[in-house]
């Protein structure tokens, strides 16, 4: 089951980071970002994209078994990060007050919730 639950994770990093590459203006419309130079779609596209790619084969490589010891330190740091943003994101709550849930809360709950299954799966 752990693996399920870390290999739906690793398709959510995945997703976004090839969203992220291949779109980043896509990406960032929803928050009221417009990326208006190659330098802005570059930013997205490295820490969206390709950290986005990066963390979500990390999480398929422990699925496969590849990780041998490392899959529980890698799973809890995943699980940290995301914690982290979530946390932030509650930060931007108490001082900017989003309006609308999405996109915001939506991804608070994204973020809290991928944070709390890797938790139960370190």
């Amino acid at each position: 089951m752990s693996s399920l639950l870390i290999g739906a994770v690793a398709l959510f990093f995945l997703g976004m980071g090839l969203f992220g590459l291949v779109a980043p203006g896509a990406l960032t419309r929803p928050f009221g970002i417009e990326l208006t130079g190659p330098e802005a779609r570059a930013e997205v596209r490295a820490v969206y994209g390709g950290f986005g790619v990066a963390v979500g084969a990390l999480l398929a490589w422990t699925v496969l078994g590849a990780a041998g010891g490392l899959r529980s330190g890698v799973v809890l740091t995943v699980a940290v990060s995301l914690a982290g943003m979530a946390f932030g994101r509650l930060v931007a709550r108490a001082v900017e007050r989003p309006s609308a849930f999405c996109p915001s809360w939506f991804y608070f709950w994204v973020e809290a919730t991928g944070a709390a299954l890797l938790i139960s799966c370190a």
